[in-house]
């Protein structure tokens, strides 16, 4: 099967979406079909090979964070090419509402369509006011992907009509075979966190406040950081005599973030909201890192309720503090979390992921009887 995928979001920048994206890929490729992705990407970036550019991204505030976008009419003639070139039995396109690539392939797409919905914001007062606007988009949509239950409401509470609920997926191999990196985790115990750590919603106000409580009490106590900002901000709070006891990797690749997720004790997810799955911590459980996580409605299901990983209040910091104080002091509890998560996670691994995926495609394109057209003006051919 020829597949067209489309991310709206930059692959200069690292992002759940974005990592998605090349793991379906990659996932598809292993099972033999043939996939090109389109993306926001300046010319010169390097990509994995199935990548084509669509040129530099433009920054755009989006549900609390900065999304990398493309749009407008250079985009547009880039998309319309790359779909004539494909001549792709379905078309996979990644949050089709927002302003980017995504959106203006399901306008040109001549084809069968799935739409994948990854987004948590139950109610956007910017969706609403476009559905005028997008209509004849989510007309055009063949089937319908939903990463989560929440993901799954945005679209039903904007557009109406139902999705298929198939999960993010993690490469478990990847993860569980990894090697720490030099000198970690150590003895004594290593908390870990990766992500945004400047967006408030990522919460790393909470840990780093109860990073500073614990390492009063434990002497050994240290903990690792990796992602985008500024060194001074991430130290920003934490008293001068525990900056030793801090390491801060910056943005890392995808074989280091396998490796950093292996040389934490406790993989801590302080997240305060806007999230619809969890990514990082199906790979932290792939990792076989015990987690601690805010008690968000969708780390709850990612986590079965608590039985793979312990939950903490949503935005309290003295609830965290006491639940990494009691996984640090209890290795056993740590220990059975962990092996709970290894089964948890498998759920999750891209070669099941990816199948039934695979079965949405076929779904869509018995929809449209196998009629592929990517431009007005191709010549229709039968689906394969």
């Amino acid at each position: 099967m020829r597949i067209g995928i489309v991310s709206p979001y930059s692959f200069d920048v690292p992002g759940g979406v974005q990592n998605h994206i090349v793991d379906l890929a990659e996932a598809l490729i292993t099972l033999g079909h043939e996939v090109s992705v389109l993306a926001p990407a300046d010319e010169d970036a390097e990509l994995p090979p199935y990548v084509v550019a669509a040129g530099r991204a433009m920054p755009l505030p989006y549900n609390g964070s900065v999304a990398r976008i493309a749009f407008g009419p250079v985009s547009t003639a880039r998309v319309r090419r790359w779909l004539a070139r494909g001549q792709f039995d379905v078309l996979h396109v990644h949050e089709p509402l927002t302003l980017s690539l995504s959106l203006l392939a399901v306008l040109s797409a001549r084809g069968p369509v799935v739409a994948t919905f990854h987004t948590a914001m139950v109610r956007s007062r910017a969706l609403a006011a476009a559905q005028g606007f997008l209509q004849p988009v989510v007309e055009k949509i063949t089937a319908r992907i939903a990463v989560s239950e929440l993901a799954r409401k945005v679209q039903v509470e904007h557009i109406g009509g139902g999705a298929v609920e198939i999960p993010n997926g993690v490469a478990v191999a990847k993860f569980a075979t990894a090697q720490p990196l030099p000198g970690w985790p150590g003895e004594d115990g290593t908390l870990g966190f990766l992500g945004r750590f400047t967006e408030s919603r990522k919460g790393f106000e909470l840990l780093r406040t109860a990073f500073v409580t614990l390492a009063r009490q434990r002497p050994g106590l240290r903990l690792l950081v990796a992602g985008p900002g500024d060194r001074g901000d991430l130290y920003d709070g934490i008293p001068p005599d525990l900056h030793p006891r801090v390491e801060f990797l910056g943005l890392v690749s995808e074989a280091d973030k396998a490796r950093m997720l292996r040389s934490v004790d406790v993989y801590v997810a302080p997240n305060t909201g806007g999230e619809s799955f969890g990514m990082i911590l199906t790979e932290a459980m792939a990792a076989g890192a015990t987690i601690a996580a805010s008690d968000l409605d969708a780390f709850r299901r990612v986590l079965d309720g608590g039985r793979a990983g312990a939950l903490f209040p949503t935005g309290d910091t003295g609830a965290l503090t006491a639940v990494l104080a009691e996984l640090l002091d209890d290795p056993q509890r740590r220990a059975m979390l962990a092996e709970c998560a290894r089964e948890v996670v498998k759920t999750f691994d891209w070669p099941s992921v990816a199948n039934r995926v695979l079965e949405v495609y076929a779904t869509a394109i018995e929809a449209t009887d196998g009629r592929v057209f990517d431009e007005e003006w191709a010549e229709p051919r039968s689906g394969t």
